[in-house]
């Protein structure tokens, strides 16, 4: 069975604090006063990754797509470990593309294709998503 691997390293200095970088080079800061949360990255992924799959999804109508965006929010448990008990997706879509192909991308995303989603519903998180179009 062929398995795809990931690594990187994740850096603490004082001078620094936390820096994470990939095995492909890029470099990018944690937790400081001008970069996100570990919490905050995994609910910005989650967002990234579908807004990717229902991008994907649009293929040759992306041409018709004037502007996406997902808006997110996340309620987290009150006692360590602070874990996402529920997340909130707020799809907006401006251009000429179908709303019931939009839709069925969305669904399918959270079903099947976004990992990061997929791990954190299989965690217990309660997802709800929501679509506004504008044409």
């Amino acid at each position: 069975m062929f398995r795809r691997s990931m690594n990187g390293e994740v850096v603490w200095t004082e001078t620094t604090g936390y820096t994470g970088t990939t095995s492909g080079g890029k470099t990018f800061g944690i937790y400081d006063s001008e970069s996100p949360s570990p919490m905050e990255m995994v609910l910005h992924g989650h967002a990234a990754c579908s807004l990717i799959d229902v991008i994907d999804g649009l293929k040759h109508r992306k041409q018709n797509l004037e502007f996406i965006k997902v808006e997110i929010e996340a309620d987290r448990a009150d006692e360590s470990p602070k874990a996402f008990t529920s997340v909130r997706m707020r799809y907006i879509v401006k251009g000429e593309v179908p709303e019931e192909l939009v839709r069925r991308l969305i669904e399918s995303s959270h079903q099947k294709h976004c990992s990061v989603g997929i791990m954190i519903a299989r965690s217990g998180t309660e997802l709800v998503w929501s679509l506004e179009m504008n044409s």
